[in-house]
C-alpha cells in the first residue's frame, strides 16, 4: 500500500510518534486522521494523534524520549495538563505539526492496543488499531468529522466485526448515558 498524498506533510511527525511507540514496547497505536486515511478513505489532517498505555509515572520518560524524536511540549505545564486530561500536547519542531498523545487506561483501550497491527504504507511502518477499534474510538468522540470518518472506514472495510463494534459502543453509550452513540453507529453499519 502506498502512502496517501494527504499524509505526505505528516511523514516525519508520524514517524517520530511511531518511534515512541516502538520505545514503549508497542504499547500504543496511531489514531486520528492518519489511521482513518489508511484504514478508510484518505482525508486531510493537520496533526498526528496516538494513544499510549502509560502511567502518570512514565510521563517524564515519555517527554525525554519525545524530545529525542524532535517532539517538544506545546504548553509549559504539559505534565499537570496530562494528569488532568490524559493527553500529552506535543509539537514536531521541524515541521510545526501538532502531536496529541492520549494516555490509554480503560479496558477497551488496553484491548485495542493488544489487538493492533502493524501496517506498511509506502515508507511508513505504523502500528494502527483494527478498523473496528478505530470505529469505536471515533464513536465515543462522536464529533461530525468522527461520524464522517466512521462512514469512510465502513465504506472501505467489508468484513467488519459488527458484534465487537456493537458491544463496545453500547457499553460506552450506557456509561456516558448517551444512547445516540450506538443509535448513530447502528445506522451507519446498516447502510453498509
Amino acid at each position: 500500500m502506498g502512502t496517501p498524498e494527504t499524509l505526505e506533510p505528516l511523514l516525519d511527525p508520524v514517524t517520530a510518534v511511531q518511534r515512541l511507540i516502538d520505545q514503549f514496547d508497542q504499547r500504543g497505536v496511531i489514531i486520528g486522521g492518519v489511521a482513518v486515511s489508511l484504514l478508510g478513505q484518505p482525508r486531510l489532517t493537520a496533526d498526528a494523534d496516538a494513544m499510549l498505555l502509560l502511567s502518570f509515572d512514565e510521563l517524564p520518560q515519555l517527554l525525554d524520549l519525545a524530545q529525542a524524536q524532535g517532539l517538544t511540549p506545546r504548553i509549559s505545564d504539559v505534565i499537570p495538563f496530562a494528569r488532568q486530561s490524559r493527553v500529552v500536547l506535543l509539537k514536531h519542531e521541524a515541521s510545526g505539526i501538532n502531536v496529541d498523545i492520549s494516555l490509554g487506561l480503560l479496558p477497551f483501550e488496553v484491548e485495542a492496543v493488544e489487538r493492533s497491527r502493524e501496517y506498511q504504507a509506502g515508507a511508513l511502518r505504523l502500528r494502527l488499531p483494527t478498523p473496528e477499534d478505530l470505529i469505536i474510538l471515533k464513536a465515543v468522540a462522536h464529533r461530525p468529522k468522527d461520524m464522517l470518518d466512521i462512514a469512510s472506514i465502513i465504506a472501505v472495510q467489508s468484513n467488519l466485526d459488527q458484534k465487537r463494534i456493537a458491544f463496545w459502543v453500547q457499553q460506552f453509550a450506557d456509561l456516558l448515558e448517551m444512547p445516540e452513540l450506538w443509535d448513530d453507529i447502528e445506522k451507519l453499519l446498516r447502510s453498509q
